[in-house]
């Protein structure tokens, strides 16, 4: 799929030396995906992100892969920090309440492969702005469907970790960690940050359900996520 060239002048190098190992999927949280475009591409806001799907289907692309984009904002994935200068991000034209339409949906599994391949990303660095960056941000949400992504090998597979007999919160913490997420984050917002990739209306303490939905860390560590 071609893109629509709308460049935002929101971007730079990215810093010593790093190229692209993830990719941060977002909502624009804005009802109108021209504004939200038009924001993107506003230097009074300084942010950006590489690409833009609106929910029509249309793709629109703001930065060049090669440059930094300015998407993530604080946060670390894999204890990596700078995640901008490490990924290529990715808007999704949503207000984050309501479900991603079809045409989107159908973009993003034609943009994505092509990414993954020119920059050696697997499913595992395909990740939310909520998993990098738990309680500040939440998108792209609970009405994203992770398992559509998740059966084309475009996204890790939740709930393949299997039974398992520790649910502590130590043992569920390292489970994130090894998954990526930042370990300075309290136990109540990690778990809120996993619930929202995993198991979106979990609700209520750390359940046998929480550790269950998770992916297994060593399927992918070893090359082998299932499509």
């Amino acid at each position: 799929m071609q893109p629509i060239l709308h460049p935002s002048p929101n971007f730079g190098p990215r810093r010593d030396g790093l190229v692209p190992s993830l990719i941060v999927l977002h909502y624009t949280a804005m009802p109108d995906p021209d504004e939200a475009l038009e924001r993107l591409c506003s230097p009074e806001y300084e942010v950006s992100a590489h690409y833009l799907i609106h929910r029509d289907g249309r793709l629109f692309q703001m930065v060049q892969e090669e440059m930094r984009a300015w998407h993530a904002g604080a946060g670390s994935w894999g204890g990596m920090d700078d995640i901008n200068s490490r990924s290529i991000g990715i808007e999704m034209d949503n207000d984050g309440a309501s479900p991603f339409s079809e045409p989107q949906m159908a973009t993003l599994e034609s943009l994505l492969p092509g990414v993954m391949r020119r920059w050696n990303i697997g499913p595992e660095g395909v990740i939310g702005h909520s998993d990098m960056a738990p309680g500040r941000k939440t998108d792209p949400g609970p009405r994203f469907d992770w398992a559509r992504l998740a059966r084309q090998g475009l996204a890790v597979r939740s709930g393949t970790l299997g039974d398992s007999s520790d649910i502590s919160v130590d043992a569920f913490r390292t489970y994130a960690s090894c998954l990526g997420y930042p370990s300075e984050a309290d136990d109540a917002t990690l778990l809120a940050a996993v619930r929202l990739r995993h198991r979106p209306w979990g609700e209520g303490p750390l359940s046998e359900d929480d550790v269950a939905a998770l992916p297994d860390v060593s399927l992918f560590l070893a090359g082998s996520i299932p499509g």
